[in-house]
């Protein structure tokens, strides 16, 4: 059985980091390409960071591109999110997705496998 479980999350001041962490069981990270991905209220889930099968990495957006950074340790098979410095708009509810296909992709309807997110609060 696959399982996702993020953790990491909590409440911090604009300008703070955090770092959230996605434990894989029942796949392997590097055999997968993850993707975290995040949902603000009412908004759409968007991309942020990928590690492809390979080891490639995609950041999207501003927020990916600028303040993000992922890692991926095989041993614990994790994918691991580094965030900073974190602003009000990163507030959302930051999920992790596996793919199956191997390749980064935007869209969370090509992931196979998602966990249950976990709460990132920016506020001060």
């Amino acid at each position: 059985q696959v399982q996702l479980v993020e953790s990491g999350g909590g409440l911090v001041q604009p300008g703070g980091s955090l770092r959230l962490s996605c434990a894989a069981s029942g796949l392997a990270v590097d055999k997968h390409s993850i993707t975290w991905f995040r949902q603000a209220p009412g908004k759409d889930r968007e991309p942020v960071y990928c590690i492809s099968r390979g080891g490639g990495t995609v950041a999207y957006g501003d927020a990916g591109e600028n303040r993000m950074s992922g890692t991926r340790d095989s041993v614990k098979n994790t994918m691991n999110l580094q965030m900073t410095p974190l602003k009000f708009e990163d507030t959302g509810t930051y999920y992790c997705a596996a793919s199956t296909r191997g390749h980064c992709h935007p869209s969370p309807d090509q992931y196979d496998y998602w966990g249950q997110g976990t709460q990132v609060t920016v506020s001060s």
